[in-house]
C-alpha cells in the first residue's frame, strides 16, 4: 500500500477534474485581484495627482505581501491541508480587496495591497501543489499549467469589466466588484474541492484513513485497511529541506530563474496600462492593452503545457523565455504601427507561458511532504524579483525613458531566466 500514488497511469475521474477546475477558478480570482490595481492606476493617478514612483510603491507592496504569504504562510498547507489554506486565503483576499475601495491615500493603498497579497501568495502555492497531486504523471505538466492559466483569464475578464465601469463609476467600483466575486468563491472551494489524497496518506492528519478511503471510492479505486507507513518526520525548518544536498543546486537555479522572470512579468503587468496611457491612448484603450497581454498569456500557458508534455519542461520554457527577450529587445520596431496590440499579446504569451511552467518544475522537484513549502518558497523568492521589477520600472519611467527603452532593459533578465531554466540541474524534470 505504500506505493499507492496518483502518478499511476489512470483515467481521470470527476473528482480530479472538479478539483483541478476549482484550482483554475481560484487562479482566475488571483489574476483579477492582482491586476485590478494596474487597471485602476491611470484613474487613481488622475484623481490623486500622484507620480509614477508613488504608484510603483503601491504595485510593489502587493508583491511584498505575496512573497511573505508564499514564504511564511503557504508552507502551513503541508501541515494542515491545501483545502483549508485555500479557504483562508480566499477569505483574506475577498475582504481586503473590497476594503481597498475605501482607501483615501497612498499609504492606505500600500497597506491594503500588502494584506491582500498575503492571501494571493498562499493561494497560488496551494493550487499549484494540489493540482500536481491530482494530475496523472503523464499529463501533470499540462494540468498544472492549465490550472495556473486561470490567472490571465481572470486578468482578461476583469480588464474588460474595468474598461467599462471605471470611466463611468470610478476606480473604487472595480475593487468592490472583485471583492464580492472572491468572497463568493469560498463556498465553491468548501463544497467542490477535494483535499489531496497524498496529503492524507503521507501527512496522516486526524481521520486520515477514513478521508482517504472516501476519496479512493470516489475515484473508483479500492479502499485500504491501514495507512501506509508514515514518512520520516523532517527537520522543523522546511527551508533546510530545500537546501539539502539533494535539492540545493536545482533549488537555487529555480529561484534565480523565477526571480528574473517575475521581475519582467510584474514590470509588464503593472506598467503596460500606464505606459500605454502615457503614450497617448485613452484610459479605456490603455486597459485593453493590458487585457490583450493577459489574453496572450492564457494561450501561452496552455501552449507551454502542451509542448512541455511532448518535449520536456526545461527546453520548452527556456526557448519561450529567450524568444520573448528577443521580442522585447526589438519592440521599438512595432511602436506606432498597427501591430502593437498583437505584440502585447505575444509578450503575454511568452513571459507568462514561460514563467508559469516554472511552477510545474517546482511541483515536480519536491516530494509531497514539503511540496507546498517548495512551491511556496519558489514563488516567494520569485516575487522578490516581482517587487523590484515594478519599482525599477517606476524609476525608469520617472526618468522619462520610453516604453521601448524599458522593454530593452528588461529583455536582459528575461533572456537570463530562459538560459538558467534550460540548464536546470535535476533529473526529476526533463
Amino acid at each position: 500500500m505504500s506505493h499507492l500514488t496518483l502518478n499511476q497511469p489512470a483515467k481521470m475521474t470527476s473528482l480530479q477534474y472538479s478539483s483541478i477546475l476549482v484550482c483554475f477558478l481560484m487562479n482566475m480570482l488571483d489574476g483579477m485581484d492582482v491586476m485590478v490595481i494596474s487597471y485602476a492606476a491611470p484613474a487613481i493617478t488622475k484623481a490623486w495627482n500622484i507620480g509614477a514612483e508613488a504608484l510603483g510603491l503601491v504595485f510593489s507592496s502587493g508583491l511584498v505581501g505575496m512573497s511573505v504569504g508564499a514564504l511564511m504562510i503557504a508552507p502551513y498547507a503541508d501541515r494542515f491541508g491545501r483545502k483549508k489554506m485555500m479557504i483562508i486565503s480566499g477569505l483574506l483576499m475577498g475582504v481586503t480587496i473590497f476594503i481597498t475601495s475605501f482607501a483615501g491615500s497612498i499609504n492606505q493603498l500600500i497597506f491594503f495591497r500588502f494584506i491582500n497579497g498575503l492571501g494571493i501568495g498562499c493561494m497560488l502555492a496551494s493550487t499549484a501543489a494540489l493540482t500536481s497531486e491530482y494530475a496523472p504523471s503523464k499529463t501533470k505538466d499540462f494540468w498544472v499549467s492549465f490550472a495556473l492559466s486561470g490567472y490571465p483569464i481572470g486578468a482578461v475578464l476583469s480588464g474588460i469589466v474595468a474598461a467599462k465601469i471605471i470611466p463611468t463609476y470610478g476606480w473604487h467600483s472595480i475593487f468592490q466588484l472583485a471583492g464580492c466575486c472572491t468572497l463568493a468563491s469560498v463556498p465553491v472551494v468548501y463544497f467542490f474541492l477535494a483535499e489531496s489524497l497524498e496529503f492524507y496518506l503521507k501527512s496522516q492528519p486526524l481521520g486520515a484513513l477514513e478521508k482517504a478511503n472516501d476519496l479512493l471510492v470516489k475515484m473508483g479505486r479500492e479502499s485500504i485497511s491501514t495507512l501506509p507507513e508514515k514518512p520520516q518526520v523532517h527537520q522543523k525548518v522546511p527551508i533546510k529541506l530545500l537546501l539539502s544536498q539533494e535539492f540545493r543546486i536545482s533549488t537555487f537555479q529555480l529561484w534565480i530563474a523565477l526571480f528574473l522572470s517575475f521581475a519582467t512579468l510584474y514590470f509588464l503587468t503593472s506598467w503596460i496600462p500606464k505606459l500605454a496611457s502615457t503614450a497617448g491612448l485613452s484610459i479605456e484603450l490603455a486597459i485593453y492593452a493590458g487585457t490583450v497581454f493577459n489574453l496572450g498569456a492564457f494561450v501561452g500557458i496552455i501552449t507551454q503545457g502542451y509542448f512541455s508534455s511532448k518535449y520536456g519542461l526545461k527546453k520548452t520554457i527556456g526557448t519561450i523565455l529567450v524568444l520573448t527577450a528577443i521580442l522585447m529587445a526589438i519592440f521599438k520596431v512595432f511602436v506606432g504601427t498597427d501591430w502593437i496590440l498583437l505584440v502585447f499579446g505575444l509578450l503575454g504569451f511568452g513571459i507568462q507561458g514561460g514563467f508559469v511552467g516554472l511552477y510545474a518544475v517546482s511541483a515536480r522537484i519536491y516530494p509531497t511532504e514539503f511540496r507546498t513549502t517548495g512551491v511556496g518558497w519558489s514563488i516567494g523568492i520569485g516575487r522578490l524579483g516581482g517587487i523590484i521589477g515594478p519599482a525599477v520600472g517606476g524609476v525608469l519611467i520617472g526618468l522619462g525613458l520610453s516604453m521601448s527603452t524599458n522593454f530593452l532593459i528588461f529583455a536582459i533578465p528575461t533572456a537570463l531566466a530562459g538560459l538558467m531554466t534550460w540548464y536546470l540541474s535535476t533529473d526529476k524534470v526533463s
